[in-house]
């Protein structure tokens, strides 16, 4: 059986996320989640490929959306917490997410003082608008805040584990889930008794099917229809998973996740290290359209109450 094993918001864009064991699963994505955002003063977004200190800052949102918490992580206790009653009626402003135009609602001088000194350049935080409609692309089109693409990223355990284990073969450290910012954590059993219920080789020869663009192999596909629903035991099978209902909840997928520079921000530091794991994801995880994918972006078809535990039932599956 596959279950959820964690679920996180990242209620402002860039910066750590909140684990939860429940969430309400809105049009958007999970409640809160990117709603919030980090820009230059001159409505530009940052994020961590630029300013990898932003993975430093931990963000609270309450349940219903109108007090921010920010707390700094550095290490030094120098900034202290900030508190932010949020506003939906201030003026809204322009602002740029890769090149496309949005609005969004500032959030005051207090907020951008405390986050220009943590990150050392002049910042301002704004809150995605109520009237915000942003359609996102994909096979199954959506909704999404402030998030780079598609409302929902969506990884599996074994797929983190098959990664670890190709690093490790080359020297490399392992690297903890945090590093990919996934919203949805899923985990299968399928019989094993390692960790996270996968000993990283899944029964094959240390490779898991993929033929270097994405694709699952063959041997794959039979298991996984007749695994009795364990299909994420087997690594990177989310990358064919087309229809998912965690509960009354329904998602649809919409692109494989295309990886980039954050991933070589380490969280907890708030520093870039190069170059894994992107130089061993393209040992054979590249995409035939370009890049190296790693998880699998979804849209909200339907929004529900997820909660750790529940089983994540694919109803419909594709070729990768």
């Amino acid at each position: 059986m596959a279950n959820v094993t964690d679920l996180i918001c990242y209620p402002v864009k860039g910066c750590a996320g909140t684990s939860m064991s429940d969430a309400l699963l809105t049009p958007a994505g999970l409640a809160h989640d990117r709603s919030f955002m980090v820009i230059s003063e001159d409505g530009i977004f940052r994020t961590q490929r630029r300013d990898p200190r932003l993975a430093l800052i931990r963000p609270a949102v309450s349940t219903d959306g109108t007090r921010l918490t920010l707390d700094s992580a550095d290490g030094t206790g120098s900034f202290g917490t900030l508190c932010v009653d949020v506003t939906t009626s201030a003026p809204r402003r322009d602002v740029d997410l890769f090149g496309a135009a949005f609005q969004g609602i500032d959030q005051g001088d207090e907020a951008a003082a405390w986050l220009s000194e943590v990150l050392g350049t002049p910042s301002r935080l704004v809150r995605v608008p109520p009237e915000h409609d942003r359609v996102t692309d994909g096979w199954i089109p959506g909704r999404s805040g402030y998030a780079d693409s598609g409302a929902v990223h969506l990884l599996s355990r074994a797929s983190l584990t098959l990664l670890n284990q190709r690093m490790a073969e080359r020297g490399a450290p392992t690297l903890s889930m945090n590093r990919f910012r996934p919203n949805i954590v899923v985990d299968g059993h399928d019989g094993h008794d390692g960790h996270d219920g996968h000993d990283g080789h899944d029964g094959h020869d240390g490779h898991d099917g993929h033929d270097g663009h994405g694709g699952q192999g063959e041997g794959h596909e039979v298991r996984d229809r007749d695994s009795g629903g364990d299909w994420a035991a087997l690594p990177n099978a989310e990358d064919r998973a087309r229809r998912v209902t965690i509960g009354d909840a329904e998602l649809g997928f919409a692109k494989l996740a295309v990886r980039c520079a954050v991933t070589l921000v380490e969280q907890e530091a708030g520093e870039r290290r190069g170059p894994e794991p992107l130089r061993t994801l393209a040992s054979y995880r590249r995409a035939a359209s370009g890049g190296v994918v790693f998880g699998a972006k979804f849209s909200v078809i339907t929004p529900g109450k997820l909660s750790v535990g529940d089983e994540v039932v694919v109803q419909e599956w594709g070729d990768a």
